[in-house]
């Protein structure tokens, strides 16, 4: 008895809280754009030639982490102290593998190193200085800090230390807070798997920790139903478990992704939780819920169709 076949299908986020629409130029456009193709062809690539839903997700990330526009590997934003300090998770549907590093620096692709604590530990998740000596030892590549250091993340946190410095207001800049990579993944055995990838907030205390490398919070994967990566305002996704909160809705009360996915998003925006997520379930449906201006997204629907979009 042969397995049946599935259409493969593929969706990623650069995260939410976008600039806004009316500082968006033309130029910004293309070039964000040009990343996430760059980024959602590199999945494709994986999946078309039969390859699992992990490997799809996970270069589709590193991709991600190599665009310094995104707040991830080389565009990874800066702690208040002027240090970096990544976090990444990735999930593997068919019997809930996971592996998560948080606080890390050094590693080209933190979501190399998540996937090293899944595959070469008995542990799910690694922190600080101890992730940071594995990460040497698992021979991943390490880059000096001049290769995260850029320009527009340096003046990102000077802008803010000063907004804090002189008691300003917020300015309500939701990009500050979301930046975060991820994709999702269906692969053609109909397994399931997902990756997320951040710098964190700009100028967040040293040692925080958000939801992307919270399993149920920020990443999440089961063949059974769906597969998640959140990006948003992590305090938030990780108090209402948004990933498994998605799961728990499809599993026992019988919704749809769609509608699962888009009703938790919806509840968290009046409790300040902004963001959104992009999800795929067993059967190849595509959610891309966000309450924010916009979201830097794309995906691959089960036709072999790319598409993009931003607000």
């Amino acid at each position: 008895m042969t397995m049946p076949e599935f259409k493969p299908v593929l969706a990623l986020h650069g995260g939410a809280g976008t600039i806004r629409r009316s500082a968006m130029t033309p130029e910004r456009e293309a070039a964000y754009t040009q990343g996430l193709l760059t980024a959602l062809s590199a999945g494709r690539a994986v999946l078309e030639s039969g390859g699992s839903a992990l490997d799809a997700v996970t270069a589709t990330v590193m991709a991600l982490e190599d665009e310094p526009l995104f707040n991830a590997g080389r565009g990874a934003v800066l702690t208040s102290a002027g240090t970096l300090e990544m976090d990444a998770a990735i999930m593997d549907g068919r019997d809930r593998r996971a592996g998560a590093v948080a606080g890390i620096f050094g590693p080209r692709n933190p979501i190399l190193a998540a996937r090293a604590v899944m595959e070469k530990t008995e542990h799910v998740m690694l922190t600080g200085s101890g992730a940071n000596a594995f990460c040497r030892e698992s021979g991943l590549e390490i880059m000096p800090e001049d290769y995260f250091l850029t320009p527009a993340r340096q003046e990102a946190l000077a802008r803010e230390l000063e907004r804090r410095r002189t008691g300003a207001p917020d300015d309500g800049d939701a990009a500050r807070k979301h930046g975060t990579v991820g994709a999702v993944a269906l692969d053609s055995h109909g397994h399931l798997a997902a990756a997320t990838s951040t710098g964190g907030m700009t100028a967040k205390l040293p040692g925080r920790v958000g939801d992307s490398p919270v399993f149920g919070a920020g990443t999440w994967a089961d063949d059974a139903t769906c597969a998640v990566s959140a990006t948003g305002h992590g305090e938030y996704f990780i108090r209402y478990a948004v990933g498994h909160e998605i799961d728990a809705r499809m599993r026992w009360a019988g919704q749809s992704l769609k509608r699962a996915s888009e009703g938790i998003v919806r509840e968290l925006a009046p409790l300040g939780g902004s963001g959104g997520l992009i999800a795929v379930d067993r059967t190849g449906a595509i959610s891309l819920p966000f309450n924010s201006e916009g979201m830097y997204r794309a995906w691959m629907q089960a036709d072999g169709s790319m598409h993009t979009a931003i607000f």
